[in-house]
């Protein structure tokens, strides 16, 4: 798989689509009959497809999107529950899926950004949240209604959401159970951004552009610095040494050399 324009297929399903073009990746849940409902397959292909990307040193930034406009993602797909998650031991053989591919999500080096359309919920709400960063449109609800299912969220799945958006704002979303709208939302931090409907696109690959015209490194390094900072344990040393390893780069050479020029710079992500 390679940052060059175009698309590449994905293996095992046909419901998470990938086009790279400009060092931007797409990754798109194609399931829009089942309001992008996600099954294991999908799962599965979320973990392959976000390790691929990883590895492509060349790409800049990846959005996340459900396909029809109508929803980012209504979450796990319930239909298939009483094959996959019927009781306890199937849940955790289901676990053993996706959870590894929401890691592969949040691990993934480059600068994410979920795209959301309407509905995200469930574990699509939980996916939104592995994102860096959230735009939703106006109309858009946000909610993970588990209780009217008697099911609970693991705390290895809520782990990253109340690190994220506070405990007392997933308390609520959880005991009360009601969906937020898009204002709510960027009340708690769900999102970073409201648009009108019709621009979620626009400002989504807007913002995907600017994080593309910028230093990679530099937004890496940052992203890595910042998670590491949500965990409890001090700094080591070698972790304060590399916020230096900037100054060692050829990009730091080409972008102060550029600023003092006041001429825009190339970065070549070295």
């Amino acid at each position: 798989m390679s940052a060059t324009k175009g698309t590449a297929e994905i293996s095992g399903t046909e419901d998470l689509l990938v086009h790279i073009e400009d060092r931007i990746a797409t990754v798109t849940l194609n399931r829009a009959a089942k309001h992008n409902a996600m099954n294991l397959a999908v799962f599965g292909a979320l973990g392959r497809v976000f390790t691929a990307l990883d590895g492509d040193a060349e790409l800049r930034c990846v959005v996340l999107r459900g396909a029809g406009g109508k929803a980012f993602s209504a979450g796990a797909d319930i239909s298939e529950f009483e094959s996959v998650r019927k009781g306890k031991a199937a849940a955790k053989t289901y676990a053993e899926v996706s959870g590894p591919s929401s890691q592969a999500v949040v691990s993934c080096r480059h600068p994410t950004i979920a795209l959301i359309e309407g509905l995200c919920v469930g574990g699509g709400f939980g996916l939104a949240a592995l994102c860096d960063l959230r735009i939703c449109g106006e109309s858009s609800r946000f909610g993970v209604p588990v209780k009217r299912l008697g099911l609970v969220e693991s705390a290895e799945e809520l782990e990253f959401q109340v690190k994220k958006y506070g405990a007392s704002a997933m308390l609520q979303i959880l005991l009360v159970g009601d969906l937020l709208g898009a204002a709510e939302a960027l009340h708690y931090g769900i999102v970073n951004r409201v648009v009108p409907d019709g621009e979620v696109e626009a400002a989504a690959y807007a913002w995907a552009a600017k994080i593309a015209e910028g230093a990679p490194l530099t937004a890496r390094w940052h992203k890595q610095f910042i998670y590491r900072l949500m965990e409890p344990a001090p700094l080591t040393e070698a972790e304060k040494d590399q916020g230096y390893d900037a100054f060692d780069t050829e990009d730091f050479q080409r972008g102060y050399k550029a600023f003092l020029a006041k001429e825009k710079p190339s970065f070549v992500g070295r």
